[in-house]
Order: structure tokens, then sequence, then C-alpha cells
């Protein structure tokens, strides 16, 4: 489906969805799953996304909800959502969302944040699956979120704990590019951006929901960093550090 009738879906579920969408190769033995993160880690260093034109590159846009902001102490991801992006466009017809399984109650301000229920956790799939799944979707695709910090601790922590691998993805922050033209946006929440980009927030706390509306904000940074001149995340990447 197009973006704005999977906004206008959104609408109609009121950010809730029980089902899982999960994307990926099926029957995995555990032998095919090592080699197929040992390749995984060889294409992610031996890629060089630095020089893509802009226009070209190929990403993954992603969000996930969890049960609190510590993964060291305990807190969890209860879903994972994302979709690819080539350039400014969606790839409509390739988007990942998953509930985890978690036998332990969630917070109450979360299940109010984000609509998700413990029922709807106990009869999620196991979060290795769920993890496996994740990345033979993104493969190795560039990460885009919004305060990525938050999605790169809990990648860590989770890939470690249940692969005993490193998480090598990079993975870029949105304020990556608006820094570039708005140099406040670091600090201010997903909404607020949209909001004065003309972006709609429905499904806002939804993690396939967050992620389309990170993916709209990418968009529109990134075509004015076209307009601007620059060519490729390489040419970002200097300006930064003139600007520093």
């Amino acid at each position: 489906m197009g973006m704005n009738d999977f906004i206008q879906f959104f609408r109609g579920m009121g950010g809730k969805i029980s089902s899982n969408v999960l994307a990926g190769m099926q029957g995995q033995t555990s032998a095919q799953s090592i080699s197929f993160l040992r390749q995984l880690e060889k294409e992610v260093r031996q890629k060089d996304d630095l020089s893509c034109p802009l226009h070209e590159l190929e990403v993954v846009v992603f969000d996930i909800e969890t049960t609190g902001f510590y993964p060291d102490k305990g807190d969890k991801i209860i879903s994972i959502g994302a979709v690819k992006m080539k350039g400014t466009a969606f790839s409509d017809e390739e988007t990942f969302y998953s509930l985890i399984k978690n036998e332990d109650s969630i917070p109450p301000e979360i299940a109010a944040l984000t609509n998700i229920t413990d029922e709807q956790l106990r009869d999620s799939p196991e979060a290795h699956e769920v993890l496996l799944k994740f990345y033979q979707y993104i493969s190795s695709r560039i990460l885009i979120a919004h305060h990525s910090k938050h999605e790169q601790s809990f990648m860590q922590k989770v890939t470690w704990d249940l692969m005993k691998k490193r998480f090598q993805h990079r993975i870029i922050d949105t304020s990556f590019l608006t820094n570039l033209f708005n140099p406040v946006s670091q600090t201010q929440p997903l909404e607020r951006l949209c909001e004065e980009c003309g972006i709609n927030t429905a499904g806002r706390h939804h993690a396939l929901g967050d992620a389309v509306m990170t993916g709209h904000l990418w968009a529109h940074y990134l075509q004015m960093a076209l307009d601007a001149g620059y060519r490729n995340l390489g040419d970002v990447y200097s300006e930064i550090a003139k600007q520093r």
C-alpha cells in the first residue's frame, strides 16, 4: 500500500495492531543462521556507503518500543518497525513489524503510550526469532533512527545477549541531516519536527508508525541536502567536521 493509505490505515486502527507482520526467511537452522550472520558481518564491513550518491542511498529507517530506557538494567524491546528507502523514496511493499514475546508485565505508562498489552506480548514471537528476521530484512543497509542512541544501545545489548555477536551496522541519527538546516533539531521530539515539515503524525508511539514518520523526515531533509549540492554522505560528514 502507498504511504498515504498506510497513514489512513493507522488512523482507522488507532495505532493498535495485534497481528505480527514478519519479514525474512522461514525455518532457519542454527547452522544456517550462524552462516548468515557471519556473511552479513563481512558485507557490513566491506560496504562503502559514504561515496554512494544520496539519491541512490539504500537505508532502513526503524524504530523500537521498549519497556524503559536502560537495557543494562533489564529494560527490553517489545516491538520493532521498519521501512526501506532508496534516496527519498519509500519501498511501500517492504515494511517490517513485529511484537516481541515478554512474559513480564510491562509498565502501565508504556502500555498506555504504545497500546501494547501484556496479552499481546505473551503470544508474540521469541526475541531471537524476531532479531534474526530483522537482520534478514535490513541486510547490510545503513540504519536510520530518530534519537538513535536509544535504538543503538538496545540493539547492541540484544544482539550480544541473544547471538553473542557485536552490533556492527552503521546507525545514522536524523540529526545528521536536520542539523545542517535546523541546528536545534537534535533535541526536538519526532512529532514536533514532523509537524514543522508538514508530515502527518498519525500512528505516533507505534514502532512502524514512528518508522514511517522518521522516514518522511529523513526524505524531507535528504531532499534539502540534495538541493544544497551535497552529493553523498561523505560530503555531509565533511561539512559537519568543518562546523566543529
